[in-house]
């Protein structure tokens, strides 16, 4: 019996990118529940409740009454316990509570990474994966895979000299989840473009959407600062914070620098203001969406952004109500997806043009 070696022509053939892309949209999905979860568990103050990284034995939480006060007791010893947790009277019930929505957040993350790499394998082997997006797509793996350990750093930055976490490594740990989506969320519309047209290419940045992402990203990243300094409490009133347009309290006394990206009244005052710059840039890139012929793209970032103000406000006006606030977190992962599918409408008309 013989064996036969496929023509590079049927080989080809056998690439399937509808399906890559459907594959990507479900993961991006995932990543998009990983960052609501995320939220819950930052407002929950549930993060620093597992004090330990055990990417594999991990996944099993506490089965008994001696496991449970076992993990109860490595928390003690960390300082959110000691300062704050502990003098308020944390009971075992309470414990439970906030390592729940941490274990979730830690399980979500790992389903994600099998979510990604078992099917990878799987469309690798059978050659399912067009070409030219092998590396691409192993590049997201490793990036997924770096945001497990990003996770980790940021947590353990609150369990020895803090009773929180950095909000610098805060800021890394969702803008690189948010990263990961957009990126999914890209190579699956390129992947779906080539699924139509064979002579389909990659869509490319144009220089007015490189100037929208840098825009988006600084208030996303104001955005992170803002949470991971408790920044939303400092004023629950709107547009004035607390009675002023620019508010009292900023703290300039350790250099303008240091204010600019550690003074709660100072981040809040920045993303609160930086915001409507942002929908200068959105409305333009919804305008050219538009009239690049993508209505729904156009559609879909007017209600992503509009929301995201009216959730912005009525986070701040209820002092920082748990349900407005993950609802801020979650539509804020819709802008973001909405602009990746404006830019990369632009990306493809630059292409043609």
């Amino acid at each position: 019996m013989s064996t036969q070696t496929l023509p590079s022509s049927d080989v080809k053939s056998r690439a399937n990118p509808a399906i890559i892309a459907n594959w990507l949209y479900s993961v991006a999905f995932l990543v998009f529940i990983m960052v609501i979860v995320g939220g819950i568990t930052r407002l929950t103050e549930s993060g620093l409740s597992i004090t330990e990284w055990k990417p594999v034995t991990g996944a099993l939480p506490p089965l008994n009454e001696a496991q449970w006060l076992s993990e109860f007791e490595k928390y003690k010893q960390i300082p959110e316990y000691l300062e704050i947790n502990g003098p308020a009277g944390m009971t075992m019930a309470e414990f439970k509570f906030i390592y729940f929505w941490e274990w979730v957040h830690r399980l979500l993350g790992r389903v994600i990474g099998l979510a990604f790499a078992v099917p990878f394998a799987v469309f690798w082997i059978r050659r399912r994966i067009p070409t030219g997006y092998h590396a691409r797509l192993f590049a997201l793996l490793a990036l997924g895979g770096l945001q497990g350990a990003i996770g980790w750093w940021m947590v353990s930055s609150g369990l020895s000299e803090r009773t929180d976490v950095s909000h610098y490594r805060l800021a890394v740990h969702l803008l690189t989840a948010l990263f990961i989506m957009g990126g999914l969320i890209w190579t699956a519309l390129d992947l779906r473009q080539l699924a139509r047209s064979s002579a389909a290419r990659p869509a490319r940045l144009t220089g007015f959407s490189s100037a929208v992402i840098v825009i988006l990203f600084l208030q996303l990243l104001f955005g992170a600062w803002v949470a991971g300094l408790n920044a939303g409490y400092v004023s629950n009133s709107w547009p004035l914070m607390n009675d002023r347009f620019y508010p009292d309290g900023i703290d300039w006394s350790r250099g303008a620098w240091f204010a600019l990206t550690h003074d709660p009244f100072l981040t809040h005052f920045i993303h609160r203001w930086w915001a409507w710059v942002t929908v200068a840039a959105l409305v333009l890139l919804a305008r050219r969406a538009k009239k690049a012929g993508a209505r729904p793209a156009s559609i879909a970032i007017h209600a992503a952004f509009g929301t995201q103000i009216l959730l912005g406000i009525a986070t701040v006006m209820t002092n920082m109500n748990i349900v407005m606030a993950v609802l801020h977190q979650a539509v804020g992962a819709l802008v973001v997806a909405s602009t990746i599918w404006g830019i990369h409408l632009l990306g493809r008309s630059a292409d043609r043009a």
